[in-house]
């Protein structure tokens, strides 16, 4: 008789049982069976498989409900979700791998940036004492510049109110002494074409005024306009400042200070009896001939035409390729430090071709109305002296904002590019982006060589793949740096 077999609930075995009274004694029999296997083909089962089924354990049949079924039918979803599980964890154990050798090669690498940002501090700190070293030697240059200088402003003083009649000899001897050192550190500078400026040209026809040709009216009268005019303002125009310790600086004030306060001892401190012999041209002036504003500025436009027009010849336009190329002259200069001002923006408004020529234009008019006072400054001595105090003063308020906002800027200015330079240093050692961030302290710079140092902190982040469940594997290390001080 074959048998089907059933499963069924323990609540409905009874009725089972009522209703075939041998199906009864066969259930009974079969609880006293050893366990079914859900295969019917486990007895025909390679070895391995039996063996594998052996360690299952599966509920015996007559156990069986309906979540059983339920969760049997839900397996292949289990045995997903623990493979998923392995594979997570093989991929973590990769992920820590992967990490460990990473943060390895960061190490080395900081380790290199670090060893080359102490070389580059070091050699950069070496070469600041060099430049210190080097600025103490020129140091004793400069010292000697100071006292020429201040000996210089007393000796004239002495000069001026004592003996008037020997301040014509001082400036000569002055302009032989720095009219050579001049010339040489201009030329040396590539700004020898400014030795051709009209300041230059006014020594030396006062030059010449008063020991070649002391006789010539014209001569002192054009020597006296650009004297008090161009020159002389050009102290406020040019920012001629008194710092003892530049001898550039001493050089510039002497020329454009000097010709006036020699031309006003001349005129209005020497003893007239000396002066009619020493300087007959000035006696003539001032007491018989009585020259007026026109004629003074014809004939002091006389020699500026000339200048200016052997200025154009000789150097703006045989001169042309040096300047283009680079070789400062006056005009270059002022159109570049008078650019944003209306004037400049005027020039530089027109064609280039007519640049040069609204430059001459505006400089004549310029001296033509820095020269229309000289008639004060010649025959009033009081009013000359008030002019000549103010040049002084002005030329000592320059002095002052270059002591106190320049050289002191510019000593600030160097200290923050040093903090840049160690800045620059401290993020990117050879200039470029770093390969990875952060980095590790392996020694202490010496203390002796830096002052405070920065203690930067850098976090590493190492982010894997989302999970599953739309987390994400997140890793931190956090290194300390010891980097270059800001000195």
């Amino acid at each position: 008789m074959e048998h089907k077999r059933t499963y069924t609930t323990e609540g409905s075995r009874e009725d089972l049982q009522d209703a075939d009274p041998q199906s009864s004694n066969e259930s009974v029999a079969s609880s006293d069976s050893p366990r079914l296997s859900r295969s019917s083909s486990f007895h025909s089962s390679p070895s391995w498989l039996s063996d594998v089924v052996e360690d299952l354990d599966f509920t015996p049949l007559d156990k069986l409900t309906m979540f059983d079924v339920l969760g049997n039918l839900a397996l292949p979803q289990r045995l997903e979700k623990i493979n998923r599980s392995l594979n997570l964890k093989k991929h973590r154990e990769k992920v820590k791998a992967e990490y460990a050798k990473q943060k390895e090669r960061v190490i080395k690498r900081t380790d290199k940036e670090l060893d080359k940002l102490k070389a580059n501090y070091t050699k950069g700190l070496d070469e600041l004492i060099v430049r210190w070293n080097d600025t103490a030697a020129v140091s004793a240059r400069e010292k000697i510049s100071f006292v020429v200088g201040v000996s210089n402003v007393f000796i004239t003083g002495f000069l001026a109110g004592g003996y008037p009649d020997w301040m014509h000899v001082w400036y000569s001897l002055q302009l032989i002494y720095f009219m050579p050192l001049r010339y040489y550190t201009y030329h040396k500078r590539g700004y020898h074409y400014f030795l051709a400026d009209l300041c230059y040209f006014v020594n030396v026809l006062l030059f010449l005024s008063i020991w070649v040709f002391p006789n010539s009216r014209r001569l002192f009268i054009s020597t006296y306009c650009l004297s008090y005019g161009n020159n002389a303002w050009a102290i406020a125009m040019w920012r001629n400042s008194l710092v003892f310790h530049s001898l550039d600086k001493v050089t510039s004030l002497f020329i454009h200070i000097m010709p006036p306060l020699v031309l006003h001892c001349l005129v209005h401190q020497l003893d007239p009896a000396y002066q009619a012999v020493r300087f007959p041209a000035i006696s003539r002036v001032r007491g018989v001939e009585q020259y007026g504003l026109g004629d003074m500025i014809l004939y002091a436009t006389i020699p500026y035409a000339t200048w200016q027009i052997s200025y154009h010849f000789l150097i703006t336009v045989r001169r042309a390729a040096q300047i283009k190329a680079g070789r400062p002259t006056s005009f270059t200069w002022l159109r570049r430090s008078y650019a944003k001002t209306w004037i400049g923006k005027f020039v530089l408004m027109l064609p280039e071709g007519l640049q040069e020529l609204a430059f001459m234009v505006i400089q004549y008019c310029y001296a033509l109305l820095t020269m229309s006072p000289c008639t004060f400054w010649f025959y009033s001595r009081g009013t000359s002296t008030v002019f000549i105090t103010c040049l002084g003063l002005w030329s000592v308020y320059n002095g002052a904002t270059y002591y106190i906002d320049v050289f002191g800027k510019r000593f600030q200015k160097e200290l923050e590019e040093l903090k840049k330079e160690v800045a620059k240093w401290q993020n990117t050692p050879d200039g470029k982006a770093p390969a990875a961030p952060g980095g590790t302290a392996t020694e202490d710079i010496p203390a002796e060589k830096l002052g405070s140092a920065i203690m930067t902190t850098a976090e590493i982040v190492y982010v894997a793949p989302k999970r599953e469940d739309g987390g994400e594997i997140r890793e931190r290390h956090t290194t300390t740096t010891t980097t270059a001080p800001i000195i």
